[in-house]
């Protein structure tokens, strides 16, 4: 029988373990052995605080990251189709979504193995709910162009967008660029336009606001979002 490939959630912040994965989930990670993950040293972390303390060393780990070669995927899917379940672990929140991870979720569904996603925090959906946004019609963009006047340009597209049809738009950015981010959304965007930022979601340090561009231009000396991560919506 082939194995199944298990979606694993992890803490989108630092925090208790149990206030963000359910215990369930953990019941279900602790029998694997096999681990794809995004950073071997933060997965190795994380599964510790799950109850793998004392035994890290008697897992596998297999890493798929940006840098990983497309090759080594079909070795990845070996293990599955001789029968090893295998779990697979993104550095921060859902695996597969905006993730590497999505090109092994894709094989194993050609090799017809089983793919489970566990239940666990992601930033996105927790923005979200708590921006006052429309839940109902939503897109996530995920990063904008890095150049600044292709970012202000996608910025007035989206921008247009979420005009024409009521829609929110949910974008992410590296850490160390959100503050350039965040300065063009206020800078470009009408006055009135609605944008929320939510930073360190599930910290002590949590943050969530929905301002005008307007009311976030007269706070912006007051924001500092570098190396936090955060979610944009407007």
């Amino acid at each position: 029988m082939k194995g199944s490939l298990y979606l694993i959630p992890s803490p989108v912040s630092d925090g208790e373990i149990k206030e963000v994965i359910p215990e369930g989930v953990i019941c279900k990670i602790l029998p694997l052995r096999v681990f794809v993950v995004e950073e071997v040293r933060s997965a190795r972390r994380f599964l510790s605080k799950c109850g793998f303390k004392g035994k890290i060393d008697e897992l596998l780990f297999l890493e798929l990251n940006e840098h990983t070669a497309v090759s080594l995927i079909d070795s990845y899917i070996n293990l599955l189709v001789e029968g090893k379940d295998v779990g697979l672990i993104s550095e921060a929140g859902l695996p597969a979504v905006a993730d590497p991870g999505a090109l092994l979720v894709a094989a194993a569904h050609r090799e017809g193995i089983r793919v489970i996603p566990l239940v666990g925090p992601s930033s996105l959906m927790l923005a979200l709910m708590a921006s006052g946004m429309n839940g109902q019609s939503f897109a996530f963009v995920g990063y904008l162009p890095v150049k600044p006047e292709e970012r202000r340009s996608e910025i007035k597209r989206l921008e247009k967008l979420s005009d024409r049809t009521g829609q929110s738009q949910i974008i992410i950015e590296t850490p160390y660029r959100n503050n350039a981010l965040f300065s063009d959304l206020v800078q470009v965007c009408s006055p009135s336009k609605l944008i929320c930022v939510a930073s360190a979601i599930t910290s002590q340090e949590e943050s969530i606001r929905t301002l005008t561009a307007f009311d976030w231009g007269n706070e912006k000396e007051k924001v500092d979002l570098n190396k936090k991560p955060c979610v944009f919506i407007i």
